[in-house]
C-alpha cells in the first residue's frame, strides 16, 4: 500500500436485526469520517437504503460489485447479495444469521486478498449465525482459521489492555484448557502485538491467577502453583517483564493495572467484567496474533434497543479509529524492522 492512498476499511454488517447497522451507518453519517478512511460496507444497496430511511439518515453511498471499485471520499456498499431482506429488529432469525455470515465471509476474503486493508466487524448473534460454514463460538476463532494465525482476544483502550488465555470456553473446562504451552503462546502474542501494533518497546505484562486469591498457595486449587507460576518464571528467566499471578478480585480496584502495558486474564469474565466496567462504550475488541487487522465494538447485538434509534455509536467509532491506528503502527513497524542496517546506508 502506498502512503498516499486512503486506508480501505472493510465493514461486515453483523446481525441486521440488531444494532450493528445503526452504529455503522450513524458513524459514517458524519462526512468527516471519510477524511480518515474509505469505508466498504459488505451488505446490499437495497438493504442499506432501507436502513438509511428507517434511521432518517442523510448519508450518501454508492453500490459496487467488487471491493477494488471502492472510491475514496465515498461510502461504498459492496453488494454481497441481490435479494430484498426483511429486517425484523430485535428478533433472532437464522435467515438473518445467514446474511451476517455472507457479509463476514465476503469481507474476510477481501481482507485476505488485500482488496481491503483492515476489517471492522459489527456484532453477530452467535446462535443464529451457526451453520456448516460457520461453526465457531465467535469472530475470533473464524478469523484465526481463515488467516492461518494464532489469535487472541485483546480488549483495548488507550489506558487499559486486557488479553485472555481462554475466551469463549465453558467455565468447567477452563482449568484443563490452560496449559504451559497455551500460556507461553498467548503471552508471546501479547508481547508481539504491543511492540508492532502499539509501539511498546519493552512490554510489561501482568498475569491474573486462575483460582480465587491465585490458589492461596494450593489451598484453593493447585493450577496456579503447578501451571501458572512455573510458566511465568520460565518466561521471566528469558528476560521478559511478565509478573504474577495476581489475585484478580483486587487487581483492578487497587488500580494496579495502571502499572502495566497489558493484563492477561485466565478466562472471559475475569477479564471482560472489569474491562467493560472501566471502559464500556469506549472499549474495542482487537484480534491480536493475525496477519491482518480486525477490530469490533465491545458490545453485542443489543436486540432490546434494536431499531429504536437509541444505539450508542462510540465503541464502533473507536473500533474504526483503532483499526486505522494499528494498521499505521504495523506498517511503520514493518518498515523499521525490515532492514535496519540498509536504512542506515551500511553494507550488510
Amino acid at each position: 500500500m502506498k502512503h498516499s492512498e486512503m486506508i480501505k476499511l472493510g465493514i461486515s454488517i453483523g446481525d441486521l436485526n440488531g444494532i450493528g447497522s445503526e452504529i455503522v451507518l450513524k458513524t459514517f453519517d458524519d462526512p468527516r469520517m471519510l477524511e480518515f478512511c474509505t469505508p466498504v460496507i459488505f451488505a446490499n444497496s437495497k438493504t442499506i437504503n432501507f436502513l438509511k430511511k428507517h434511521f432518517n439518515l442523510s448519508l450518501h453511498f454508492q453500490g459496487i460489485d467488487e471491493p477494488s471499485k471502492a472510491i475514496d471520499g465515498k461510502i461504498n456498499v459492496m453488494n454481497v447479495w441481490k435479494e430484498n431482506v426483511k429486517v425484523n429488529f430485535g428478533e433472532e432469525d437464522t435467515r438473518i444469521g445467514d446474511y451476517a455470515f455472507r457479509s463476514l465471509e465476503a469481507a474476510t476474503q477481501a481482507l485476505k486478498s488485500d482488496e481491503i486493508d483492515v476489517l471492522v466487524t459489527a456484532p453477530i448473534n452467535k446462535h443464529t449465525i451457526q451453520s456448516d460454514k460457520f461453526n465457531f463460538p465467535g469472530h475470533t476463532d473464524y478469523l484465526a482459521r481463515e488467516l492461518n494465525g494464532k489469535s487472541l482476544m485483546f480488549m483495548i483502550t488507550d489506558n487499559l489492555k486486557v488479553g485472555l488465555l481462554t475466551d469463549h470456553v465453558a467455565l468447567k473446562d477452563i482449568a484443563n484448557t490452560i496449559t504451559p504451552e497455551l500460556i507461553e503462546d498467548k503471552i508471546a502474542i501479547i508481547q508481539q502485538t504491543l511492540k508492532q501494533d502499539f509501539r511498546v518497546e519493552k512490554p510489561k505484562i501482568a498475569v491474573l491467577g486462575i483460582n480465587p486469591h491465585s490458589g492461596d498457595n494450593g489451598v484453593i486449587g493447585k493450577e496456579d502453583e503447578e501451571i501458572l507460576k512455573p510458566t511465568i518464571q520460565k518466561i521471566r528467566d528469558k528476560g521478559h517483564l511478565v509478573f504474577g499471578p495476581y489475585s484478580a478480585d483486587s487487581f483492578f480496584g487497587s488500580k494496579n493495572y495502571q502499572n502495566f502495558d497489558a493484563v492477561v486474564a485466565s478466562y472471559h469474565d475475569q477479564g471482560l467484567i472489569p474491562f467493560k466496567t472501566l471502559s464500556f462504550g469506549r472499549g474495542v475488541n482487537f484480534t491480536a496474533g493475525l496477519s491482518k487487522v480486525r477490530t469490533s465494538p465491545d458490545h453485542g447485538t443489543a436486540f432490546e434497543i434494536a431499531g429504536k434509534n437509541e444505539a450508542n455509536i462510540n465503541s464502533f467509532k473507536e473500533a474504526v479509529f483503532k483499526a486505522l491506528e494499528i494498521f499505521k503502527a504495523r506498517e511503520e513497524y514493518k518498515e523499521l524492522t525490515s532492514n535496519p542496517l540498509k536504512k542506515q546506508g551500511r553494507k550488510i
